[in-house]
């Protein structure tokens, strides 16, 4: 079954982002960012695929049902830390050109 990688961090300003956040942010290619970031700098709009950005879902810390072998316990957040290669002046035109188009309009 694919599972969110859940990465650990914000990949503009490199806060973390436990599983658990409430504050993590993703697009549908799984790039996380702070709600900050997404809401300030990015307007929502993912820097690497022009997508939308979401909150991104919890994983349940343990197994609800026994026989699924499903939750953190049985599938770790990752550990790999992503960070983003445009620069801010990149950043802020791309989303100067895209953030006025709906979602699925981009």
């Amino acid at each position: 079954m694919p599972r969110l990688e859940l990465r650990p961090n914000c990949e503009l300003c490199d806060k973390d982002l436990p599983p658990q956040s409430e504050d993590a942010r993703i697009c549908t290619y799984e790039c996380t960012y702070c709600a900050d970031c997404a809401e300030k700098v990015l307007h929502n709009v993912c820097i690497n695929c022009g997508g939308n950005l979401v909150v991104r879902p919890m994983r349940p810390v343990k197994s609800w049902h026994p026989e699924a072998n499903l939750g953190l316990i049985h599938h770790p957040a990752s550990d790999k830390r992503v960070h983003t290669s445009f620069s801010n002046d990149e950043i802020a035109a791309f989303v100067a050109r895209v953030r006025d188009l709906a979602p699925g309009q981009r």
